[in-house]
């Protein structure tokens, strides 16, 4: 497909998609306006009988979690396909060296980076497992704290290099984190049914109303998916890293890795 014509079908997408969007976007209640009738029976129910003060984790790991077990497999698929594409194409056979573009010098990470990239990092990762830990405290949860764990993997790449960040991130770490953490969500489906539960039925003590340890089988269900989550956004972000390394040859003289 020329670019020209993927640019014609951008525009026909665009002028579909865009009405839609906008009058969804006009008729989206005001701020501050009144909680739907099915947001106030989450608001009704959830505390009391999952003991969470975190409605959206109420959502996604208890009222709808037969709907987050899928999503968590679209998000599996997705990174597999990507990882495989990729890999497809590319080989496996790569240096630490990053390609050369004609005429365009690499040049060496500042210190200055170097030092915020070390500093900053493990504080993001700490704030990445606070986000993780407080699923059904306070507004987060394992996705949101997948990806920033994720993030704080880039900031190792930023402050080492590839050479060091490659050294710390392993292929088959991520690719277990990723089908572990949904094997885990899975469980969490099928052991209640050992007991006679319905699928995915919360059969572990609700804990204290506000406490860290509160949710139950929710709490299994999060760190399932915080797994899942950061192991599949770093496996994207070696991918793509990968995509930007020269093939496995002869170094060239004065050719340094970025």
């Amino acid at each position: 497909m020329s670019p020209r014509l993927r640019l014609a079908v951008l525009g026909v997408a665009l002028l579909a998609l865009v009405p839609g969007a906008a009058a969804t976007i006009a008729h989206l209640p005001d701020f501050g306006a009144t909680i739907a009738a099915y947001g106030e029976r989450i608001n009704a129910i959830a505390p009391g009988e999952r003991h969470v003060a975190n409605m959206v984790s109420a959502i996604n790991f208890d009222l709808r979690g037969l709907d987050t077990l899928g999503e968590e497999f679209m998000l599996l698929a997705a990174i597999t396909g990507t990882v495989v594409l990729l890999r497809g194409r590319r080989g496996e056979t790569l240096t630490d060296r990053a390609m050369r573009l004609p005429g365009r010098a690499i040049l060496p990470r500042s210190e200055a980076v170097q030092l915020t990239c070390r500093l900053a990092g493990p504080l993001l990762m700490m704030f990445g497992l606070y986000v993780v830990l407080h699923a059904t405290v306070t507004p987060g949860g394992g996705f949101q704290g997948g990806v920033i764990l994720a993030s704080g993997t880039l900031l190792a790449y930023l402050g080492e290099g590839y050479g060091g960040w490659r050294d710390m991130v392993r292929s088959h770490w991520l690719d277990a984190m990723e089908g572990g953490g949904a094997v885990l969500f899975t469980v969490c489906g099928l052991a209640p049914m050992l007991t006679g539960a319905a699928f995915m039925q919360n059969v572990l003590p609700l804990g204290t109303f506000r406490d860290v340890f509160s949710g139950g089988l929710m709490l299994v269900e999060n760190a399932g998916v915080a797994l899942a989550v950061c192991g599949g956004f770093t496996q994207l972000f070696l991918e793509f890293l990968e995509e930007t390394r020269e093939a496995d040859g002869p170094e060239e003289p004065g050719e340094d890795s970025a």
